[in-house]
């Protein structure tokens, strides 16, 4: 991290969901890999995950042991598999008890949640690791998105409504 550069704390992530999924379009997402090299991407794409009461939020079916991170502080990294091929990174928002998560939907150049867990390379291990100290994955802080969309979230027509018409995805236009 140079002196030009500011890791987001845990502060940021434990404030309101579909805020934080706001504000996290144009911030930049840093991965360090296990080879030493260290990228950079400009966040392009979220989707808000607001709790228990939100049909389309993990959290919905309870407290398990693939939730379990998402009952703890903001800040935490929440990875799940899907298809048995692709990690979702899902950041943890909110405060404790309060289980909610912003989905990492796209990267400059990466457009798609599994295509970002591709070009992360990321795994299991990823899940609960804290941002705030994570050597090896970090946001920072860096100017929003100029033009952000509001849009429904996509992929989740099983919640119904009101969960598939919430404007809980938000883009660069």
């Amino acid at each position: 991290m140079t002196a030009n550069t500011t890791r987001l704390t845990a502060t940021f992530f434990a404030r309101d969901t579909v805020m934080v999924a706001r504000e996290l379009v144009g911030k930049t997402l840093v991965r360090v890999f296990p080879e030493g090299h260290v990228r950079r991407y400009r966040i392009t794409e979220t989707e808000a995950y607001c709790g228990a009461d939100d049909l389309a939020c993990h959290a919905s079916k309870g407290r398990t042991p693939r939730t379990e991170v998402m009952f703890g502080a903001g800040g935490r990294i929440y990875v799940y598999l899907i298809y048995g091929m692709y990690w979702m990174l899902n950041v943890v928002t909110g405060p404790e008890e309060e289980p909610s998560a912003v989905l990492i939907r796209g990267l400059a150049g990466f457009d798609g949640p599994g295509r970002v867990g591709r070009e992360l390379r990321l795994e299991r291990s990823f899940y609960g690791e804290d941002l705030e100290t994570s050597p090896r994955l970090r946001i920072e802080d860096a100017p929003a998105g100029k033009h952000i969309v509001a849009a429904p979230r996509i992929g989740i027509g099983y919640a119904g409504e009101p969960w598939t018409s919430m404007n809980w995805r938000f883009r660069e236009a």
